[in-house]
């Protein structure tokens, strides 16, 4: 028996025995809208979990490294690099804390964003946007920013791992990056957040806290990050070139 027929027989079945099937709840159609309803009735009893948004849940290329930083001084700091220079950039807003030696324009237009691959439209294929960007030679901390709590961050993130491009990234009060992924890891460390404000990795979200800590984010998956609060959410980002 073909599945269109097993399908299309008890359909039939029905048509002819209205008034049984009406009246029996062992009938195929019936027994699925009852479980439904029982289903229903189940999650209706439930009290959403409304709390736990506001705390960090670690799930596959997500996790917590450990508290570094006193998040007074990053507050501290960002006002600090507020006052020396303004954000940069359209749809990524960014201010550059590392630079190519000898290299000023390497704090500008691509390499505020850099490659990334994206799956954009109905057709599911992936894309490829922007163009690659040398993560490794981001070796020198921009002069002007020196006097900033950020030095000194970047100094700790440096004993972690070899770090490229360091960035402090602004997502703008309901706002959104795109679906994509990246060449490389990053390291992200909080300023100012809320809880509306949500990362996504593998599919798995969860809020990560302005409470000096440092997040690994394997962003070698594909992942976003959306702000639904209504402040801005401001991330010190670090890449972490994959040499070697």
């Amino acid at each position: 028996m073909s599945l269109q027929s097993s399908i299309a027989e008890p359909i039939a079945d029905s048509a002819s025995n209205t008034a049984h099937d009406t009246a029996s709840d062992s009938s195929p159609v019936n027994t699925d809208i009852n479980a439904g309803a029982a289903a229903l009735a189940r999650h209706l009893a439930n009290t959403p979990d409304t709390e736990s948004i506001k705390e960090f849940i670690p799930g596959p290329g997500i996790v917590r490294l450990g508290k570094f930083f006193d998040p007074q001084k990053l507050r501290q700091g960002l006002d600090d690099a507020l006052a020396i220079g303004g954000w940069r950039g359209e749809v990524v807003k960014a201010i550059s804390l590392t630079k190519i030696p000898g290299d000023s324009e390497s704090q500008r237009g691509n390499n505020l964003r850099g490659l990334y691959w994206t799956r954009a439209d109905e057709s599911y294929e992936e894309v490829q946007r922007e163009s690659a960007v040398a993560e490794e030679d981001f070796s020198e901390f921009v002069e002007e920013y020196k006097q900033t709590y950020f030095y000194e961050v970047w100094k700790v993130l440096c004993q972690l791992g070899t770090i490229g491009r360091c960035r402090l990234l602004l997502k703008e009060p309901r706002s959104t990056l795109s679906w994509h992924r990246d060449p490389e890891p990053r390291l992200h460390v909080p300023v100012v957040t809320n809880p509306g404000s949500v990362m996504v990795v593998n599919s798995h979200a969860t809020h990560l806290p302005a409470d000096g800590s440092v997040y690994f984010t394997d962003t070698r998956g594909y992942h976003n990050a959306y702000n639904g609060g209504e402040e801005p959410r401001i991330h010190l980002v670090a890449t972490l070139p994959l040499v070697g």
